[in-house]
């Protein structure tokens, strides 16, 4: 038996090929597809912010109270002989804040051994400024020498005058009374206008409070300065002089009361009056009264005379006073 060897498979190969070649076949090799780009995935990167934390402002204690000292009140025992105008005048104090501090409505009942308080000034100030004023005055002015009586028609007049301390001159000046119970509830109130329509600077004005009908029982009264503005003085005539000022009595019920106006000033003045005041042994304002004296216009260098009776609400009169004033004539026309 022949046994026939196999050609190696490398010579097979080669024959193949060649073979194949001889056909006129072309065999073309598709290259190596290249991989197509992963897509890269778009990512927000969101950083989260935090709230600021809220800063508490500073803590502030509240203040300590500091006590306020109360002073010990002076207390006045009423001696023999001794009236509230000699005792006013011992602590310096006016008759009015006196009377004010004690409800006192009549000087003349003080009795033997009665207490009086004698008020400080700077509690005098504060009552006005606080309680005694209902409503905020621009220019407060002092309120004195009161005096209450009882009129013809069964009402209550209150009198008094007051008193430009404050440096700068006024008008509109207006006064108001409250007058108030045991329990200090309200009974009644009034309100006046001082006489003056203009209160120089160290000026004092007489006014008068009525009541028309008599109020019910009270025990003390308020007594305060409602409205005081700055003047326009440019519209007041100011240069006219009282002289050869004269009252006589006929017993007490009346006072007749003269004298002269004269213009001392450079203009004409017109609208002219006189306001007259009459004070009791105690400085009380017991009449006011405001006039037109003989004539109204008064020429530079001119005068003019008035008379005038005053009815006294108490008395005896002691003392009378006079205040001329006028306008301008630029000031007067319409």
């Amino acid at each position: 038996m022949q046994v026939r060897r196999s050609a190696p498979i490398g010579l097979e190969l080669l024959l193949l090929a060649l073979l194949l070649a001889g056909c006129g076949q072309v065999i073309t090799l598709s290259p190596t597809p290249t991989p197509a780009p992963t897509a890269t995935l778009a990512v927000d990167i969101v950083v989260a912010t935090l709230a600021p934390t809220a800063t508490p402002a500073p803590y502030t204690p509240e203040p300590t109270p500091t006590p306020t000292v109360t002073p010990t009140p002076i207390i006045h025992i009423i001696q023999s002989g001794e009236t509230l105008l000699s005792v006013a005048s011992q602590y310096n104090v006016s008759v009015s804040a006196l009377q004010d501090a004690n409800g006192i409505l009549d000087p003349r009942l003080l009795q033997l051994g009665q207490e009086l308080v004698i008020p400080r000034q700077e509690e005098f100030d504060a009552d006005l400024a606080t309680t005694l004023t209902p409503t905020p005055t621009p220019l407060p002015v002092a309120v004195e020498n009161l005096h209450f009586s009882e009129t013809a028609i069964g009402g209550l007049s209150v009198l008094g005058e007051v008193w430009n301390n404050t440096g700068t001159p006024l008008e509109q000046v207006r006064v108001g009374v409250t007058l108030l119970d045991d329990a200090g509830q309200e009974v009644a109130r009034a309100e006046g206008l001082a006489a003056l329509d203009l209160v120089d600077i160290d000026e004092r004005a007489p006014f008068a409070v009525l009541f028309g009908e008599r109020p019910g029982k009270f025990a003390r009264y308020q007594v305060f300065p409602l409205r005081a503005v700055p003047a326009y003085v440019g519209s007041y005539y100011r240069d006219l002089e009282v002289n050869d000022l004269a009252f006589s009595s006929e017993g007490y019920s009346s006072y007749t009361v003269s004298g002269r106006v004269k213009n001392i000033g450079p203009e004409e003045a017109v609208q002219v009056q006189v306001v007259l005041t009459a004070y009791d042994t105690l400085g009380r304002v017991v009449a006011t009264r405001k006039i037109a004296p003989e004539y109204n216009v008064v020429p530079r260098g001119g005068e003019t005379n008035f008379t005038a009776v005053l009815a006294p609400a108490g008395g005896p009169v002691t003392q009378v006073t006079a205040v001329a004033q006028g306008r301008r004539i630029s000031a007067a026309k319409p």
